[in-house]
């Protein structure tokens, strides 16, 4: 979601999944977006640029833009067909740092750094960038997570707005 009008407060929830924030202090426009694994892999954060561009002439260099609380990768276990579409989705020189395979045939994926990522890739400087250290799973018992209480949670949300 995306608005350059003062007092809409974008609002997104989550129980696991990023939540992206975007805010272009010179043309005074703002971007919220909920990149899950498929939104990650999809480049949500870049489409997000890419829109806030079109309809309100940001530049990317102009942007702020953070990474909220969300599960880390120590916690994000995700299966190999999950994995196939991140090795599409970014060079191979960053799978390293995005995911790593366990002897359970499993792998540990890491969201935040791969949405720094596509942040870079969308033009937005490392500068003008806060990437969380916040996990929900490891902080259960103050944010809602549904890798540790499945359906009998709550949903975590993000607001942004304009004033």
């Amino acid at each position: 979601m995306i608005t350059n009008v003062p007092g809409i407060c974008l609002v997104t929830s989550y129980a696991d999944c990023v939540p992206l924030y975007f805010v272009d202090p010179v043309k005074k426009a703002i971007g919220l977006s909920h990149s899950g694994w498929r939104g990650t892999v999809g480049k949500i954060g870049k489409n997000t640029v890419q829109l806030m561009q079109e309809n309100f002439g940001s530049k990317p260099e102009d942007l702020l833009a953070a990474v909220g609380p969300s599960v880390c990768m120590d916690c994000y276990e995700v299966s190999e067909d999950v994995i196939e579409q991140f090795k599409e989705a970014f060079e191979k020189k960053y799978w390293e740092d995005l995911f790593y395979k366990k002897e359970n045939g499993k792998y540990q994926l890491n969201l935040w750094k791969a949405n720094e990522l596509i942040f870079l890739e969308s033009g937005i400087l490392p500068e003008h960038m806060a990437i969380t250290n916040v996990c929900t799973h490891c902080n259960s018992k103050i944010l809602y997570s549904h890798r540790t209480m499945g359906n009998n949670r709550g949903n975590l949300c993000a607001f942004l707005a304009l004033k």
